[in-house]
Order: C-alpha cells, then structure tokens, then sequence
C-alpha cells in the first residue's frame, strides 16, 4: 500500500517544481539579454558573420581578378585593413590612441629584407623573429608611454615614429640608409614573390581574414574583456583588480606582431623599402588609425570597412587631383578624419547599426 501510495506521489509530483523551473529560466534570459546588451553573440553566431564578412570582402577580388589596375588597389586595401584590425587592439579595444605603429611596420620590413637579401631565409621564417622583435619593442616602448594618458600618449608614439625615421636614415649597416633596401626579383612561393597580381591580393586577403579573425577571438577572450574594461574606465578596472599594465602591455605587443607581420607582406610585394615609405606619418602611422576611425574604431568590421572605402577614395583623388595640386589629396583625407571625428564617433559601422535599429523600430511601429 505505501509503495503504491508513493508511486502515485510521483507521478503527481513533478520532477522540478514550476518556480524552480522558471527561476532557472528566467536567469538564463537574464544572462541572454546581459550578452545582447554588450553586443557579445553565441559562437554560432559569431562565426557564421565572420565568415559572411569574409565572403563579401573577397566578392571585389573575385570580380576584378584579371585587371591589374584594381587587383593593385584591392591587394592594398586587404593589406591596409589587416594593419588597421591590428592597430585597432590596442587603439580601439584598448582606448590607447597609438601613432607609433610605423615602428613596428618598419620591423617587419626592414629584419624580412635584411635576412632575405644577407642570407637568403624565406620570407616565411623571418616573419616570425621579426613579430617577436617588433612585440619585444613595443613591450619596452611601451612601459613608459603606457603611464600616459589621452593626447600625451598620443605625442610619445608620435616621437617613437620620428626616432625610427631618424635612425633608419643613419644606421647604413642596418638599413641601407636613404638609399633603401632593393630585394631581388626571384619569383617563388618559398621567396613571397609572385608573378602573377592575384597571388599578391590571395596573400593579403588571407593577411586580413587572419587578423580579423584574431580580433573576434581576442574580443571573446578574458584578455579582449580587460582591454574594454581599460578603455571604458582605467581607475574603475584597476579596482576592480585588473592589472591594467599588464593587460596593456599584452594588447599592444599582440598589435605590434601583427603589424610587424604586415610589414613583411608590403616589404616583398613593392620589393623596395625605404625610411620615408615606412615611416612617414602620413602614409603609415596617421594612416591605421584614420581608416579604423572612419570605419569604426573599437569594431570587428570596422578597419576592413574603412580600408575598403579610404584606399580606393585615396587612389581616385591621387590620379585624379595630385598631378594639379600636390598634396589636395592628403588635405582631403585630413578633412575627412576632422568630420568622421566630429559626426561619426562610432564611424560607417556605428551610423550602419543605428540606421538598421531605426528602420527596425519604424517596422514594428507600423505592425
């Protein structure tokens, strides 16, 4: 009889009872919205847009494949929107307004030339070193600047630049000095040097889809939680027992590999490299940090966006403006930094998402 009694007690009793049930629930949505809010998607989702994203970057490549002309300026803009992913670690997850990346570009440049052209190490091996040296350097750099904040960290980097200007120029052993370092012609997949235009823009795609997909694991990471905790309030996360050097220091040496890296690819694409093509302000250091403004500073798809609307824009005015009046397009492109700085904090991917919610609000007005 009791046996019986308690069988029927169990089936009349549920396993979980409703409120514990519906707490349980009601915390997981709670959770759900806490990652909405923050802009953090499920893994599923996270990849399936990267790889959307990069379906629709490699589109242009697809179409233009066999005229040299766009191939050249699309090659650059896969190049130019991995560098600007990279600087936007530390520029954009960071809040650290670096204009010093040209250090780290001319590292990768100049230590791939000098092993290829002295020793003859595929391009390939001395990436390697040469991100590790350029990471080395930013950490050691780095330590002083990183106690500065606002405008004046920007100045410091700004001085880093103009001193690796001024010791490319005098370090002849080095550098070759103002004559600059010419690598050989020898095609080759072992020597990063192609005949064909494609391979270039093949190999600066994959450059700018790893780097991007480096930023989206990096923004899911405790490392990529910190770097925005920096950003958002520095005395807030130090409180919070976030060791805010260390987590700087990390973000910039993982921008700086990266950037060194880019380095190497733009040193055997021209196959000449000198002081003023790798460390002019305007051409490099200015450069990452405008193309990730204009597209969306602190964004996934910001820089590629940026790259893919300020490298075509810039080529259009130097044909068409440079040869009457040198330095209009460099005027332009200034212009440009001022308004986006002034009507666009959050860039082309910012003024993108606030126009969807509006045309999404103004839907559902309308059901």
């Amino acid at each position: 009889m009791n046996n019986i009694e308690t069988s029927t007690l169990d089936k009349e009793m549920p396993l979980a009872p409703p409120q514990v049930r519906s707490n349980a629930e009601s915390e997981l949505e709670h959770y759900g919205a806490i990652h909405r809010d923050c802009g953090i998607d499920g893994r599923k989702q996270t990849l399936l847009k990267y790889l959307g994203g990069i379906a629709i970057a490699f589109l242009p490549f697809i179409l233009m494949v066999n005229d040299p002309y766009w191939l050249n300026i699309i090659a650059f803009t896969y190049l130019m929107g991995g560098l600007a992913a990279a600087w936007n670690i530390i520029g954009g997850f960071a809040g650290q307004f670096s204009l010093g990346h040209g250090v780290f570009f001319g590292i990768g440049a100049y230590v791939t030339a000098r092993f290829y052209t002295l020793f003859d190490v595929s391009p390939w091996l001395s990436m390697i070193p040469a991100a590790l040296f350029a990471a080395l350097i930013a950490v050691l750099i780095s330590w002083p600047t990183f106690r500065l904040r606002g405008p004046f960290f920007a100045i410091a980097t700004m001085a880093f630049n103009e001193v690796a200007f001024v010791i490319a120029n005098h370090f002849d052993s080095l550098t070759n000095g103002p004559s600059g370092i010419l690598i050989p012609f020898k095609p080759g997949f072992a020597n990063m040097i192609f005949v064909e235009r494609w391979q270039y823009g093949l190999l600066m795609f994959v450059f700018a889809a790893l780097v991007i997909g480096i930023t989206v694991l990096l923004r899911r990471s405790r490392l990529g939680y910190y770097l925005l905790a920096v950003r958002e309030d520095e005395d807030a996360a130090r409180a919070a027992g976030i060791n805010v050097l260390s987590v700087k220091l990390r973000g910039m040496a993982l921008s700086a590999g990266l950037t060194s890296i880019g380095g190497t690819l733009f040193a055997m694409y021209l196959r000449y490299i000198d002081p003023p093509t790798l460390f002019t302000m305007t051409d490099v250091g200015v450069k990452f940090a405008l193309i990730t403004l204009i597209g969306g500073i602190g964004t996934i798809a910001g820089p590629l966006l940026g790259a893919a609307l300020i490298i075509p824009f810039e080529n259009f005015l130097r044909a068409e403006l440079a040869s009457a009046l040198p330095g209009i397009n460099l005027a332009i492109l200034g212009f440009l930094m001022v308004l986006a700085a002034l009507f666009m904090k959050r860039g082309l991917v910012g003024a993108l998402t606030d126009l969807w919610r509006k045309l999404e609000l103004m839907w559902m007005a309308r059901k």
